[in-house]
């Protein structure tokens, strides 16, 4: 799927790999980039707005953990301004094993809840036209980092249920890949809490393997959308798609 003039919606758009994916879409000329995010960063915005100001680049605050109702809802005022939607990355993640419940609403359930909210809009069955979901998942999904079970779990949850969407395009209209990164250089791995605290060290062990910058990352997470393969598990790792 070419980017240019599409209208994306970029859940968690403002972090580590999110911001420098983000910069890389707009340089690709979207028509428009909705961003969602639970903090606001204007520096951020206007970076990008200025990176491309042919780009609309708009901001909306959101939680991933908040009821199915609410997402319909925001998604509602969305669809309203842009009358179309083409594509839904999903990117919200946090890596903390003491918080469990909030491992699980972030990374699992709130991909669940905003997917199952943008079928309202998208759902062949339901008059929609259909539409992309671009999921960040992770290679933890299918190769665990032990001393966070339930980081791991939660990703291999998500890539899981992104590749049942892939199998029911034919029936929903909505096609769907994972991007997978593997161990890249962001705030989110440079300290982290194991389970039980099974590993104190397991921010400072995990950065003793070969990494990826975000920007590495980035490149390829756009090389993904615009190859836009129903069922693809992208592995984003050591600068290689």
């Amino acid at each position: 799927m070419a980017i240019a003039n599409k209208n994306i919606i970029f859940v968690a758009a403002l972090g580590g790999i999110g911001l420098d994916t983000s910069r890389e879409i707009v340089k690709s000329g979207p028509k428009n980039l909705v961003i969602l995010d639970r903090i606001e960063n204007p520096t951020a915005i206007a970076e990008l707005k200025a990176l491309n100001p042919k780009v609309t680049v708009t901001f909306y605050p959101y939680d991933v953990t908040v009821p199915v109702a609410e997402t319909t809802k925001l998604l509602k005022t969305i669809f309203a301004k842009l009358k179309t939607v083409d594509l839904l990355i999903n990117g919200a993640g946090i890596l903390d094993d003491h918080q469990i419940e909030r491992t699980i609403a972030v990374n699992f359930t709130g991909t669940v809840n905003t997917t199952t909210a943008i079928m309202e809009f998208w759902d062949k069955r339901k008059g929609g036209p259909g539409g992309v979901i671009a999921n960040i998942c992770s290679v933890t999904g299918f190769n665990a980092i032990y001393q966070v079970p339930v980081y791991s779990a939660s990703k291999a949850a998500a890539l899981s249920f992104t590749n049942s969407l892939a199998r029911l395009a034919p029936i929903t209209g909505v096609t769907a890949y994972s991007i997978n990164p593997g161990i890249t250089r962001t705030p989110l791995v440079h300290k982290f809490n194991s389970w039980l605290d099974v590993e104190p060290r397991v921010g400072e062990l995990l950065l003793e393997h070969p990494t990826q910058t975000t920007l590495e990352c980035a490149q390829n997470f756009v090389k993904a959308i615009e190859a836009n393969q129903n069922g693809a598990i992208w592995q984003l790792d050591l600068g290689r798609l």
